[in-house]
């Protein structure tokens, strides 16, 4: 039985990225170690970590503009990273919040900056992303902060938000590489790898390189970007294994064709699971078309009392990980770059022949 992970993360490998793994596991490119085992000194680990930053530079088109840095601690650590680094008790920030982590983001950054929303906050499980008048916005502002992907409620930015000139900063975490975008619009982006850049362990982090070294705040030298920046990710021991794996993921997708290519598929992929839905008197999706995610589809059945017996059929088919967040509720699905076509299909097959028998 063909098995399809839909989990929002930790989250689906390429295939052949599982398969690289294991061929590896035991001697890595000849050392008779695993990367695992291989100090981070090592020529072949630094030859490594060169080909992963100039592969995902190439990817992304960075420029020199920006540093690459590579940092532990998940997104959550950005949170607190990104307001001690570039404000201070003294200053502002502003906040686009259009779900949980969004709001798990101003709730961290309020304890290091003064940080307001662009609009009032809704307790409410959101399904569009709320206006705001840009004119309003005080420009003087250190930094705008927005979540391009609410994985929980499956809504998705689709055009850059009005900042009135503050510079631009993005938690791409579910997002990145899963779609082209012009990354001199930000001043900075943080991406944890466990959703399309590889496993978790490590976060993915572009910033302009004079925004870095110029905090008001004394900082640990662990939280201070200047740390990662100087010594190129190297300051301590880094994840040496997630690192590896990204690296892996990068190749895949220079492998597919770049990501206008891993873009075009997932717009097949989400197009085809939002017109079942929409087409359809049993299942129904809840979010506003126009920001609806194309890569984490929510979706309810109009009889709730049948959820628990299509999550384990479904689980039995080999159609993993469809529950939605205990927040929201329903079923999700998480179709990130490593999620085939197939499995698409697949699962579209299944809520049909869900429906014939229990509809």
């Amino acid at each position: 039985m063909t098995v399809f992970n839909f989990s929002a993360g930790p989250a689906a490998l390429p295939l052949s990225v599982k398969q690289q793994i294991a061929n590896d596991l035991y001697d890595w490119n000849g050392t008779g170690c695993s990367v695992m085992e291989v100090s981070h000194r090592s020529k072949e680990f630094t030859d490594m970590a060169d080909e992963n930053e100039a592969l995902a530079r190439e990817l992304l088109n960075i420029s020199d503009e920006y540093a690459v840095m590579l940092i532990p601690g998940g997104a959550r650590l950005q949170y607190s990273m990104l307001p001690t680094n570039i404000s201070s008790t003294d200053g502002q920030a502003v906040y686009a919040i259009n779900g949980h982590w969004g709001k798990q983001a101003i709730k961290e950054a309020a304890r290091f900056t003064q940080a307001s929303s662009t609009a009032p906050i809704s307790d409410e499980v959101y399904a569009s992303i709320p206006p705001y008048d840009a004119s309003q916005l005080n420009p003087s502002a250190d930094y705008f902060h927005y979540t391009s992907n609410e994985t929980l409620e499956g809504v998705q930015w689709h055009q850059l938000p009005e900042t009135h000139g503050i510079p631009l900063c993005c938690d791409m975490t579910s997002d990145l590489l899963t779609r082209v975008f012009d990354v001199n619009d930000y001043s900075m982006i943080y991406a944890s790898a466990q959703k399309n850049m590889g496993i978790a362990g490590i976060t993915f982090v572009i910033m302009k390189r004079d925004m870095i070294g110029q905090s008001k705040n004394l900082l640990p030298t662990m939280t201070d970007y200047k740390t990662y920046a100087d010594t190129r990710s190297f300051y301590n021991t880094p994840p040496t294994f997630p690192w590896y794996v990204m690296l892996l993921v990068l190749r895949w997708v220079k492998a597919q064709g770049g990501v206008a290519a891993i873009e075009a598929t997932n717009q097949i992929k989400s197009s085809k699971l939002y017109d079942f839905v929409d087409h359809s008197d049993f299942y129904l999706n809840k979010v506003d078309p126009v920001c609806r995610s194309a890569v984490n589809v929510p979706f309810w059945l109009q009889d709730e009392r049948l959820n628990d017996l299509f999550l384990k059929t479904s689980s039995d088919a080999g159609l993993k990980a469809l529950k939605g967040h205990m927040a929201v509720g329903g079923m999700r699905a998480s179709i990130y770059n490593a999620v085939p076509e197939a499995g698409i299909d697949a699962l579209i097959a299944f809520m049909k022949e869900f429906e014939r028998t229990n509809g």
